[in-house]
């Protein structure tokens, strides 16, 4: 019989985590599609320095409470369940509230290094976004040097992701 304990705490691959990420980022242009809708209807699609920053300030605190949310609740995003992925904190039934809204700012990490580099070298467009992409790279990199597999962000706070089984396939009946 399979130790189910040890399923339970696989580290899934960085190539799986990664996947996640990216059907991640597309189920987050749904979780924002509302608030912006209405911030759209607000400002009347303005586009002034100081409606920019609210749009930013808004994409951050709408993730935040997904993420924030989904983490200490169930330990589940819609794209860590589809990857049979989950947010542990071993010891702890769920991860608490304040975990999971550090590990949300602690997540950031991953995009904030670019995005500060192509601010400070006035980059645009493709050379933004590469900056960016190369700094995700290096974040997902710190996998490979945090002695569990996890990535900085969850070494520091003590959560792991861990791979959970593939769910029991249903027999079939047997027509008489």
């Amino acid at each position: 019989m399979p130790d189910n304990n040890a399923a339970l705490t696989a580290t899934p691959t960085i190539k799986r985590r990664l996947i996640s990420i990216v059907y991640e980022s597309l189920l987050a242009l749904a979780v924002l599609f509302l608030p912006f809708l209405v911030f759209e209807l607000v400002v009347q699609g303005a586009h002034t320095p100081l409606t920019e920053h609210m749009r930013q300030c808004l994409a951050f605190l709408v993730m935040g409470a997904y993420f924030i949310h989904q983490w200490s609740r169930e330990g589940q995003t819609l794209a860590m369940k589809t990857w049979r992925l989950k947010l542990v904190l071993p010891g702890h039934a769920h991860v608490p509230l304040r975990v999971a809204a550090y590990r949300y700012v602690l997540s950031w990490m991953w995009l904030l290094p670019g995005i500060l580099v192509s601010y400070a070298l006035d980059l645009q467009h493709w050379q933004a976004l590469s900056a960016v992409g190369i700094g995700m790279l290096a974040w997902s990199a710190t996998a490979l040097f945090t002695g569990n597999g996890q990535f900085l962000h969850d070494k520091l706070l003590g959560t792991q992701i861990v791979q959970l089984p593939a769910p029991a396939k249903k027999g079939r009946k047997v027509a008489a």
